[in-house]
């Protein structure tokens, strides 16, 4: 079966529409909060005053030091608002929004597992490729090894690009099988699905470009002030809650094409 893109952004519209409410709900309190409260709780990393590589490593090692909590706390709210978003939209039950946030909630875990995996192994992969032959001083060979880690690393996440709904929608909460279910899915798959998130990607960056040139104007007449902040945030959250609905519509409407209806509960095939 050949993966394809239409019929997916096709389910995906009639799977947002079907939920509009809920979705807008739980995006709110989710992606819209968080994101909004993001632009007025972490300040703005301080432009570097050279070109100095060591200053601007020095400047995002300050950053994110001191704004590693609200990061962290930002990113857990916001797996546990996909992952309810994606139980709603394909498990058969029915779920309600209580039912699918203890969804959400139980299934933070099993992500968090999955991710440390795939970074562990990235991080190994490219101690191998790129670090040792960069020691070794062989500049020809690193450039070869780092452009075969990028493709690797992009061949890597399409592949694993439905974890999240094979944790949400088909109950599988142990990592190892998370990441060998989301793989057999994505089997045969990898180009297409690569250059359809590629075309997501790429328009919603253009939204967003857009959508902050616009009110970019009426900020800046504010100047620097809180009412600015306010604008900013507005938007960026309004940016985030909206493209999150899409992205967890299309990530539902691919599994649902990959994976055939859901069953309620997959994850007996793992145990």
């Amino acid at each position: 079966m050949k993966f394809d893109m239409g019929r997916a952004w096709r389910d995906a519209v009639a799977m947002i529409n079907a939920n509009r409410e809920v979705m807008l709900v739980i995006s709110g309190v989710f992606f819209f909060l968080p994101s909004l409260a993001a632009v007025l709780l972490i300040p703005e990393m301080p432009a570097p005053t050279s070109d100095n590589p060591e200053e601007v490593e020095r400047l995002l090692l300050e950053f994110y030091s001191a704004n590693m909590p609200y990061i962290i706390v930002m990113g857990l709210i916001q797996a546990v608002g996909l992952l309810a978003l994606l139980a709603l939209l394909r498990d058969d039950r029915r779920p309600t929004v209580g039912d699918a946030l203890k969804i959400g909630v139980t299934g933070v875990l099993p992500y968090i597992g999955t991710q440390l995996i795939v970074a562990f192994a990235f991080a190994v992969a490219l101690l191998l490729l790129v670090a040792l032959p960069a020691a070794a001083g062989i500049a020809a060979l690193t450039v070869i090894f780092v452009t075969i880690a990028a493709v690797a690393f992009f061949y890597v996440m399409t592949r694993l690009s439905l974890t999240l709904p094979v944790i949400a929608i088909e109950k599988v909460f142990n990592p190892l099988h998370i990441i060998r279910r989301a793989w057999s899915l994505t089997k045969g798959h990898a180009l297409q699905l690569f250059l359809f998130f590629m075309l997501l990607l790429v328009a919603f960056v253009v939204i967003s470009i857009v959508a902050g040139l616009i009110t970019g104007i009426p900020a800046a007449l504010l100047g620097d002030g809180t009412s600015a902040q306010m604008i900013s945030g507005v938007v960026s959250g309004l940016v985030s809650a909206l493209g999150t609905m899409l992205f967890a519509a299309i990530l539902a409407a691919v599994h649902r094409q990959l994976a055939g209806p859901s069953t309620g509960n997959l994850s007996q095939t793992f145990e």
